[in-house]
């Protein structure tokens, strides 16, 4: 998922191991894009290589409007804002930001797309 997202230039990428704190799943990745055009096609494009990975049921919300798209990926949960739209809800401090290599090299043993 973080290749896909860096080589859409996503921006703040942020991933939050939600062990002990949840059962929707195991890990959060938080991301922005700079325009509505840009978090759309990264939703797009991560999409697609999950499906392509093979995983089944992947869905998306928010994607019409594109100020924050929320991608369900099993045991995996994307969100990709819009910077203002991600300051305003505030995500990372809500789920509280876990250490970024220990819970992103969890999940590149997990899901890589």
């Amino acid at each position: 998922m973080e290749k896909s997202l860096d080589d859409d230039k996503a921006e703040d990428i942020v991933v939050i191991d939600l062990a002990g704190k949840t059962d929707i799943a195991d890990f959060m990745v938080i991301a922005n894009g700079r325009s509505q055009r840009q978090v759309g096609t990264m939703a797009d494009h991560l999409q697609r290589k999950l499906k392509a990975k093979g995983l089944k049921g992947v869905a998306a919300e928010g994607v019409p409007a594109c100020d924050w798209v929320l991608i369900d990926a099993g045991d995996v949960i994307v969100h990709l804002f819009r910077p203002e739209f991600r300051d305003f809800y505030n995500l990372d401090k809500m789920w509280g930001k876990g250490p970024k290599s220990e819970a992103a090299d969890a999940m590149r043993r997990g899901i890589t797309a």
